[in-house]
């Protein structure tokens, strides 16, 4: 049957699908303290891993890079995902905007840019995990330990991912708190020590922008990873605009209360700013009882970090097959959790395979690609406001088309930087990645046209929508 956008509009297909399967009524919704640690864990976890800016830059660039990103970067991302989440809360997320936008094969390419991205960064904290302890074990240092150490916790993180998202939630709010806890009795601590004359310190070394920017940009991305959740958030028109203001207050204030203690309180050579270093600076101030202290918390922010991002890429495929742009089977779920577990299973895969990157270029990688993919989202962001100006919002940025293109454009001023900054190998593995996302396109397409595989209809009856078609839907979704 047909029906209007003023009856229904369009922006709901990808949720009917949803509501079509037999227990997805019934499932716990994320409710907005979850929301917001999971939002927390998608882009931050802590300061860990903030340290690297201080190696690449000094004390006073590092500062300055975690005040201003924020504005540049953060917030605008932050405002695109809330009116675009509420407007289309699916959890197809970004994939619904630019096929919205733009149509299905810069849908498809947006999947698969972000889906990348997401293992990849995925793969990064198992290994930011084990980096810490080896600080508490040096056996896992290096050779097969560390490798088992990597591959088994995978594995049991990706377990605790199958149980369901409410219990990841509702883990995310107690993993949060307890890995801040140490930093606030350090920074705390660290109060007499601090001498203010180190803030203004440039270093003693040549800048390494790329490792400067790729940490900025690394610690504080992924806002829009959150959008992939939003069919699983109760009331998300209401919840979603909140818990992100929150949660961007909550991570910025997260990374520079740390930064400012130590850089001020603890002065060493800048190059031993490196990943971990908190928890050696905590050991000067206090004590070897904070630096285990601060350990631990990272393996727990770790292991957050982890949960979060899998449920992103899990639900994303999800969310891709509900709307017909992978077979159907990608969006099987679990009949004792409810969880897609078939989504879970493909991504911990990936990311375990990639996990064995060297850390710095996991990062450049998943940044690199995030970067292409946040070029679509700013498009489809403000192309949308053109082309579907009357479509319902329950929050709007506010502003108009002239003052948002300006919004979007101050940040991808910054997303020029890390391409232009990214070494040879991130090329390479990016510019393979990017080819066989085009190819996967067509593929899929390959797959429906031979009725290889089932797909879901939804695809066709937005394609329908984009070309100034109303959509179509069956009588008992409507």
């Amino acid at each position: 049957m047909t029906i209007s956008e003023t009856s229904r509009s369009s922006h709901e297909l990808p949720l009917t699908t949803a509501e079509s399967s037999g227990n997805r009524a019934t499932a716990k919704k994320l409710t907005l303290v979850p929301l917001i640690f999971l939002i927390y864990f998608e882009v931050a976890g802590g300061p860990f891993g903030e340290e690297p800016a201080v190696q690449a830059a000094g004390p006073l660039l590092a500062i300055l890079g975690f005040l201003i990103f924020p504005f540049i970067w953060s917030v605008p991302e932050a405002l695109i995902t809330a009116e675009l989440s509420t407007a289309f809360p699916g959890n197809g997320g970004f994939v619904i905007w630019a096929h919205r936008a733009f149509g299905s094969f810069v849908g498809s390419m947006m999947g698969s840019l972000k889906f990348l991205s997401g293992v990849i960064n995925v793969a990064s904290f198992p290994v930011l995990c084990v980096t810490y302890l080896d600080k508490l074990f040096p056996v896992l240092e290096s050779g097969w330990p560390r490798n088992v150490c990597i591959f088994a916790s995978t594995v049991v993180l990706s377990f605790l991912n199958y149980t369901g998202l409410a219990i990841v939630g509702y883990a995310a709010v107690v993993l949060g708190l307890v890995s801040l806890s140490p930093f606030l009795v350090m920074s705390a601590m660290a109060i007499p020590k601090i001498q203010p004359h180190r803030w203004g310190s440039l270093g003693n070394k040549k800048k390494d922008w790329n490792l400067y920017f790729n940490t900025l940009f690394w610690n504080l991305n992924f806002w829009d990873n959150v959008s992939t959740l939003a069919g699983e958030v109760d009331e998300p028109q209401k919840t979603f605009p909140l818990a992100l203001l929150i949660a961007v207050i909550f991570t910025c204030v997260a990374y520079l209360i740390p930064l400012f203690a130590v850089t001020g309180a603890v002065s060493v050579d800048q190059s031993r700013w490196e990943n971990g270093f908190h928890a050696e600076a905590a050991e000067m101030i206090a004590g070897k009882w904070l630096k285990i202290w601060i350990e631990i918390g990272a393996v727990l922010s770790s292991i957050g970090l982890f949960e979060a991002q899998l449920s992103s890429s899990a639900y994303q495929l999800e969310g891709m097959a509900e709307l017909g742009f992978l077979p159907k089977f990608f969006g099987v779920r679990s009949k004792w959790f409810n969880t897609p577990w078939l989504g879970i299973l493909i991504s911990a895969l990936m990311s375990l395979g990639l996990s064995y990157m060297n850390f710095t270029d996991i990062i450049s990688s998943a940044n690199f690609l995030y970067t292409l993919g946040m070029f679509l989202e700013f498009a489809s962001f403000i192309w949308l406001r053109r082309k579907l100006p009357g479509l319902k919002r329950p929050y709007r940025v506010p502003l108009k088309i002239p003052g948002l293109v300006v919004m979007c454009l101050i940040p991808s001023a910054f997303l020029v930087l890390i391409i232009v900054f990214a070494t040879k190998i991130v090329y390479l593995i990016c510019g393979v990645m990017t080819i066989g996302a085009i190819g996967w396109y067509f593929l899929i397409n390959y797959f429906r046209k031979k009725k290889i595989f089932k797909f879901n209809e939804v695809i066709d009856d937005l394609d329908n929508n984009v070309n100034g078609e109303h959509p179509k839907v069956d009588d008992h979704n409507s």
